[in-house]
């Protein structure tokens, strides 16, 4: 009885199962159709055009180079090397498909079934997974936010099939690999080869590509210059894919994860230190181009030789150095509290150490302890060094029992320390001086080397260009110069006698002009004068040119005269000048007196390698461009070559070994600056030392001293594959008592009596008076 009473209840079940699935069915088709519907009236409307990507067009930073191609600065926010498809190795592409999208040739921009299992995962509570393609993410980089939304999703898909549409798969790949953020401020795998490995993506090993493909999941989780370890898993995991997928041999998969990686730690780097080179060039490109400078992927090259600013960076910074360690310890840089905690002490350290960047060898340190004979210091991340014996030798005053406590080294101290031969650590300090070099060449103007300053990172102030310092002596040749117009020669004598004077051309005010060595010498040569840089006997000289001529003269080198005095002062180098505005103007006696326009730049392209602007170098010497009479130019540049003979500048021929080398000392009152302006083998060169709030050197300092030794070190290598070459006597000259002489000059009495004993010599020989 109950059977048969239920069995239509089972018909009419199993009829209602059926027409359930009719239903459903029906309603899954309307929900399909009206999805579809939405997606193709409200969605694909409303997408974004592709044409950001069907003509890409990547920020290319600026970047700076060398005359012969090294890279020395690159200026925007995105570090980006566009990489063409065809150039990427094939196995950058696998690693990278292998562990982002390995179905990215087969699929047609949606890869269902990594996304049902992503979401699968992502319901089910546990580690969040990634269903996107490549194309998904290149739809996400360039349209959409990173929200996690469902709105955004749907975009994203329809967005997928729209560029699927559109690109090819390699176009895609392209696409992707140049514009994904790789940590570091780098974009592009290109990019980030350069920054994390120093090298080219092609010249990347399998382990290496690994490391990088690993990346764009989470850039700065897994960041080998950060967290290392973490980068180290991902990497394994990216090779165990290329293996699993038979990308790669057992033998590669072993020899990869057992190579040792050598990640740089401080992000990109470049081929020479010309920091202050590079900002000049930015500054003259961002004055044309505005902020495209920064997108558009402009290539400056300048006229600077890697071999010669490499040599100009390495001597100003070694004798530099070599100043300051002569002048002794000053302390710590500052004191902090170490807590007795392990790791709160690690942390007060590190903090302290990311306030004071490394100066290319000057690492900062905390001291953790002091012993006798021996100071430990922590350098970061709990790294411990000892220094002992010579490597204290320098800081020894600090260590003395009855040291000050402004400079004595406890636990807490903040140092320097240096490595040297990769041997032994030394305590040392940031130098307080400045100093500047330049280098030109005499016949272009073509700037060779630039080192403005000590550390760029320390201090942005150039002083080649922006430091106005009294020249001192090296002043004197101009002087000279402007006397050879008036009939002087290198033979003519000058009273080096002890000289008073007032009045306007005194400056307003008693003036007794003293030599450096605190000697006289009677009646000296014009030439011996210079060589030995006597400051009576040039007042001298200057005051029988007289003031208004000599001031006037200056033009002739580029000078601004409005910033020299017009009073005797001026030929002691009272004026104010530039390293660089020197250099322009010794160029006028190695050249033969041509004046050239010191020039940084010799031309702008754009990324494709189109040429923007050029600045060409003269081909010859144009009598147009003539400042000074070549006889002129040629005379003091035999006096200039005593200078570096037998003069203050002697050490230069002495360690040089040439005869073609001229140029001259400056000390200024007080050794205030130091400077050795000279030039051989067609380059001229400029050393400049001396405090930014001036005080004096030091009582045994002079330009031969801390100047002079820059130049020499540097012109080691900017002359070693340079001729010598002998400079021919211009027409127009004679010898005249062993020395040149104007030929219109030679007979007239009254310059004749220059020339002759002090005890014949006529009233009107002013050069020569006593006073």
């Amino acid at each position: 009885m109950s059977a048969s009473r239920n069995a239509p209840v089972s018909r009419l079940s199993s009829r209602g199962f059926i027409h359930l699935l009719v239903l459903a069915g029906a309603a899954a088709l309307l929900c399909a159709a009206l999805l579809a519907a939405y997606l193709l009236l409200f969605v694909a409307p409303k997408l974004p055009a592709l044409d950001v990507i069907t003509d890409y067009r990547p920020k290319i930073p600026l970047r700076i180079y060398t005359a012969d191609g090294a890279l020395i600065g690159e200026f925007g926010e995105e570090h980006r090397d566009f990489v063409a498809i065809k150039d990427v190795p094939e196995m950058m592409k696998k690693a990278l498909l292998a562990i982002e999208d390995t179905e990215f040739y087969a699929h047609s921009g949606i890869n269902y079934v990594r996304a049902l299992g992503a979401a699968k995962a992502n319901l089910g509570g546990g580690s969040r997974q990634g269903g996107s393609t490549i194309t998904m993410q290149v739809a996400r980089n360039f349209f959409l936010t990173r929200d996690k939304v469902y709105s955004r999703k749907i975009n994203e898909v329809m967005l997928a099939y729209k560029i699927e549409a559109a690109l090819s798969k390699d176009q895609i790949l392209e696409l992707y690999m140049n514009q994904i953020y790789l940590g570091q401020r780098s974009y592009g795998f290109g990019s980030a080869a350069q920054t994390y490995f120093g090298k080219r993506l092609q010249e990347l090993s399998i382990a290496e590509m690994a490391m990088l493909a690993g990346l764009p999941q989470n850039p700065a989780r897994h960041n080998p210059a950060v967290n290392p370890k973490r980068a180290k898993q991902r990497q394994q995991l990216v090779l165990k894919r290329l293996r699993a997928l038979d990308y790669i041999s057992e033998p590669q998969y072993q020899q990869a994860l057992a190579e040792p990686l050598r990640v740089n730690q401080r992000g990109m780097e470049f081929d020479t230190h010309a920091e202050y080179v590079a900002e000049l060039a930015r500054q003259a490109v961002f004055a044309q181009f505005k902020e495209e400078s920064y997108t558009k992927g402009i290539k400056v090259y300048t006229t600077i030789l890697k071999a010669d600013q490499d040599a100009a960076y390495e001597s100003l910074r070694r004798n530099v150095l070599a100043y300051d360690q002569r002048h002794g310890y000053r302390g710590p840089e500052a004191f902090i509290t170490l807590p007795d905690a392990a790791e709160e002490r690690e942390d007060a350290i590190d903090e302290a150490l990311l306030k004071r960047p490394a100066s290319d060898g000057l690492i900062a340190a905390v001291v953790t302890s002091v012993a006798p004979g021996k100071v430990t210091v922590d350098i970061g991340a709990g790294e411990d060094i000892a220094i002992r014996g010579n490597g204290l030798r320098f800081a020894a005053a600090a260590l003395a029992p009855n040291a000050n406590a402004a400079i004595k080294l406890r636990p807490g101290a903040l140092v320097r320390v240096s490595q040297k031969d990769s041997k032994f650590w030394s305590i040392t300090q940031v130098p307080q001086v400045a100093a500047a070099f330049v280098s030109i060449d005499a016949a272009s103007g073509a700037y060779h080397a630039m080192v403005g300053g000590f550390d760029y990172k320390l201090q942005k102030f150039n002083h080649v260009t922006q430091a106005w310092r009294q020249p001192g002596s090296a002043f004197k040749p101009f002087v000279y110069s402007a006397a050879l117009e008036k009939g002087f020669s290198p033979a003519t004598l000058i009273s080096d006698a002890p000289l008073e004077m007032s009045g306007p051309d005194a400056g307003g005010q008693n003036w007794q002009p003293q030599n450096d060595d605190g000697k006289f010498e009677g009646p000296i040569r014009m030439r011996y004068a210079l060589a030995q840089s006597k400051n009576v006997a040039s007042v001298r000289i200057l005051r029988a040119v007289t003031v208004p001529f000599t001031h006037n003269f200056l033009g002739k080198f580029g000078f601004d005269a409005a910033k020299h005095p017009s009073n005797l002062t001026m030929a002691l180098g009272t004026g104010a000048v530039t390293p660089g505005q020197m250099a322009g103007a010794y160029a006028l006696f190695a050249n033969g007196g041509f004046q050239v326009q010191p020039y940084l730049i010799s031309r702008i392209t754009d990324a494709q390698g189109a040429l923007l602007s050029e600045t060409k170098a003269p081909e010859a010497a144009q009598e147009s461009a003539r400042g000074l009479d070549a006889r002129n130019a040629y005379m003091v540049d035999s006096m200039l070559r005593d200078v570096v003979r037998s003069g203050t500048g002697a050490a230069a021929t002495q360690r040089l070994g040439r005869a073609d080398i001229a140029g001259k000392t400056g000390t200024t009152s007080d050794a205030i600056d130091g400077w050795f302006a000279g030039y051989g083998g067609g380059i001229v060169g400029v050393a400049w030392m001396g405090y930014d709030e001036p005080k004096s050197l030091g009582g045994r300092e002079f330009g031969s001293s801390v100047a002079l030794p820059i130049w020499i070190d540097y012109m080691k290598t900017a002359l070693a594959k340079r001729p010598q070459a002998e400079r021919a006597v211009p027409a127009g000259l004679s010898r005249v008592d062993g020395d040149w002489m104007y030929d219109e000059f030679i007979g007239n009495g009254e310059v004749r009596a220059l020339d002759i004993a002090p005890a014949d010599m006529p009233a009107q020989a002013t050069p020569l008076e006593s006073n």
